[in-house]
Parts: structure tokens; sequence; C-alpha cells
């Protein structure tokens, strides 16, 4: 009888525990029914400076083949400036901190994770990330929002990129980002 009864004890807990894992919640307890859903468009300019005395963005991790076309297994940390233009003084609005990563054997694509972290505005202390595949030498690229902080909490969109400048010498790089962004 101990035993059934102990058997039963174990198999309610669990089940019970099980049934927490996860639940559905009334959007109303996290403020979201009252707020209305919006889209926002950000431009800046973004600066990946790997020159100079302060790099924005270090080399972390080299290629593993040495005469590789795309220097596939490259991965640089980055926290780059974000700025209204494509000058690097103008008005510093944010800055891109995260890493990129080589990974294609066959032409010059980046994986990059990134975090936006907006020092402007109303938006001040919030974040937009950014996760996605970057074909660097195509004219548009296109990469996923993915999420965010802070104004941003539940954020999706897009982020289109135009690369303004680049130079082979530095690999230094200026690059346009158009983000759109449905947040609450």
């Amino acid at each position: 009888m101990f035993t059934q009864f102990l058997i039963f004890l174990l198999l309610f807990i669990s089940t019970t525990a099980q049934d927490t894992f996860v639940r559905t919640l009334d959007r109303k307890m996290l403020g979201l029914d009252e707020k209305q859903e919006k889209l926002s468009h950000f431009r800046f300019y973004w600066h990946d400076v790997l020159s100079g005395q302060k790099p924005s963005s270090m080399e972390v991790v080299s290629p593993a083949l040495k005469n590789s076309s795309t220097g596939f297994g490259l991965v640089n940390m980055i926290e780059n400036p974000l700025t209204l233009e494509p000058q690097l003084n103008s008005k510093l609005v944010g800055k891109a901190q995260g890493f990129y990563a080589s990974t294609s054997q066959s032409e010059v694509t980046l994986l990059m994770a990134m975090n936006f972290a907006i020092t402007e505005g109303k938006y001040n202390g919030s974040t937009i990330t950014i996760l996605g595949r970057n074909p660097i030498f195509n004219k548009e690229r296109e990469m996923p929002v993915i999420g965010g902080s802070g104004l941003f909490r539940f954020a999706r969109g897009y982020a289109k990129l135009r690369t303004h400048w680049f130079s082979p010498t530095t690999r230094d790089a200026i690059v346009e980002y158009n983000v759109y962004v449905l947040h609450y």
C-alpha cells in the first residue's frame, strides 16, 4: 500500500513539474494588451575599424588556412560605433557589440551576431539584436532582427545593408544600415 502511494506521489509530482515548465500568459500580465505595436525605421552608419591606435574590431581567431581567399574561420569581436552620417566624427547614436565570423570556403560571407546598443533619445539603453548571414560583396544585403531589450522587447524585423566605403589595405569599412523594427 505504501509503495503504491509512493509511486502515485512520484507520478503526480513529475506531472505537476512538467506542467509548470511552460504556461500560456495573458498579454495583459505583461502590459501588452493596451500597447499598440509600432514599426520604426532607423538609419545609421556602422564603422568597422581594424586599423589605427583604437580599433573597434579585433581579430580573435585567425583563419585556419593561411591561403584561403575567403578568410574561412576568421572571427572578429566588435564594438563598432553607430553614427548618423558616414563620417566617424558625426553624431554617435550607439554601438554595435558582438562578433562576426567568416563562414564560407567559396565566397566571402560572414555570420554576424550583434546587439545595436542605442545611446540616444528615448531608445537610450535599449538594444536591437541582429543575427544573420552577410555576403559582404553583394551590393545590398539583408539580415533579420531577432529580438531586443528595453523598448525593443519582442522586436522583430530586418536590416538592409549597403557598403558605403571599404579599404582593401586596412580592411576598414563603413556600412549603411537601414533597420526596420516592429516593437511595442
